[in-house]
């Protein structure tokens, strides 16, 4: 559930997804680390900027999250926020984690890459 301050900044484009998930907690689904800034025409009231929410969400479709996130260690990623009809509306994709090992190999190749840039870059001048 959303304050006013926080649909006018997200209708303002100041909303970041980056880093945020969602948890299913005693039957109701909560997004965290969703970082909406403060609304640039704010008075005195002001919300906190990554503060927990809830989605409103059916209960049909809050069992079909319990038993994803629950039976496949899946977990609620929110990819993308709109407007329709007035309200926001958050799509919730399903993900998987890493394994160790394949985080290491990205953080190998991230390396590489920037290795050859860096040659690339030399090369050049």
């Amino acid at each position: 559930v959303l304050l006013g301050t926080e649909v006018k900044s997200i209708r303002e484009g100041r909303v970041n997804l980056r880093d945020s998930y969602g948890r299913v907690e005693a039957g109701e689904v909560f997004i965290y680390n969703i970082h909406i800034s403060s609304y640039s025409h704010r008075g005195y009231a002001d919300h906190e900027t990554t503060r927990r929410r809830k989605l409103l969400l059916k209960k049909s479709e809050i069992r079909k999250l319990i038993g994803k996130t629950v039976e496949r260690g899946m977990t609620l990623v929110p990819t993308r926020m709109h407007f329709r009809e007035g309200r926001v509306k958050v799509v919730i994709g399903l993900a998987k984690g890493k394994k160790l090992y394949d985080k290491r190999e990205t953080l190998r190749r991230r390396e590489i890459d920037r290795e050859t840039r860096k040659v690339i870059k030399e090369r050049g001048r």
